[in-house]
């Protein structure tokens, strides 16, 4: 039998914190671990060998922390690693347990949103070259015309902390105005990595008056929140302290720095090994 703990968020580094604190905004009752691969990021321009390896060993850690259920707060992790894991690792490790990713929750929302029919994705080198995107629109909405554009300078941009730099001006909108390139009537645009809403004010200074910008926050907590509501066996497994610990696998020193940029507030971190 399962014993009750806490939700865990995984992310290859600080983006999947835009993602924890939409869910703790709208689901504070529960306990959470946070762990960020530091030591290992970007992991967008990575194989999927190696980030279905590296994000197969963080779930695993965040399970033997006692979490029954964990959330991939990344893109790249949700496109290369996922299925894999859930197919082939979880019967092994224990079938109760659950992983779920960010990448079908947002896909959902999609189709609700645009009018055109015709979407756009900004996202890491890994998830663009993965095709994970058009091919879940295409099971869910096969008359969603999709174009993708990857942004390999943006997660460096984000990570560095230079997302409110004039340097990051041209950065965005170069990656803007090659996705804009592929359709006039592009109306919807996903930002399809945990760390772009840190550029987001850039972001919509440099689209087409009218875009409607997709951050994955508040989609996917909301997702979350509906999958327990339906999964009562699986929300009892959830301890509810309202409790928050996070953990790095790199420098406590540079993650709690750059946390209080993401969260607005100072945090306790802890260093772990993977």
């Amino acid at each position: 039998m399962l014993q009750p703990g806490p939700i865990g968020i995984f992310d290859s580094g600080y983006g999947g914190l835009t993602i924890l604190e939409k869910i703790r905004s709208l689901m504070p009752q529960y306990d959470y671990i946070y762990l960020g691969d530091n030591a290992r990021t970007p992991y967008g321009t990575r194989s999927f060998d190696v980030v279905y390896e590296y994000t197969r060993q963080s779930v695993e850690k965040l399970f033997e922390m006692g979490s029954p259920l964990v959330i991939l707060a990344c893109n790249t992790a949700s496109a290369k690693a996922l299925k894999t894991i859930q197919l082939n690792d979880l019967p092994a490790w224990n079938p109760e347990k659950r992983v779920l990713g960010v990448i079908r929750p947002t896909v959902e929302a999609i189709g609700r949103i645009t009018k055109t029919r015709h979407v756009g994705i900004l996202g890491t080198t890994g998830t663009i070259q993965s095709r994970s995107y058009p091919i879940e629109i295409e099971k869910e909405a096969p008359d969603i015309i999709v174009s993708e554009v990857a942004c390999p300078m943006w997660v460096p941009l984000v990570e560095n902390l230079e997302h409110n730099s004039d340097g990051a001006d041209y950065f965005v909108k170069k990656y803007l105005s090659e996705l804009m390139e592929k359709g006039s009537d592009i109306d919807t645009i996903v930002l399809a990595c945990t760390h772009y809403p840190l550029l987001l004010p850039k972001i919509k200074q440099f689209s087409p008056e009218g875009i409607n910008i997709i951050s994955q926050g508040g989609i996917v907590a909301a997702s979350l929140q509906d999958y327990l509501t339906r999964h009562t066996e699986k929300e009892e497994l959830i301890t509810k302290n309202g409790s928050c610990r996070f953990f790095t696998t790199e420098s406590v020193e540079r993650f709690t720095n750059s946390a209080a940029i993401f969260l607005e507030r100072e945090i306790e971190v802890q260093r772990i090994y993977l």
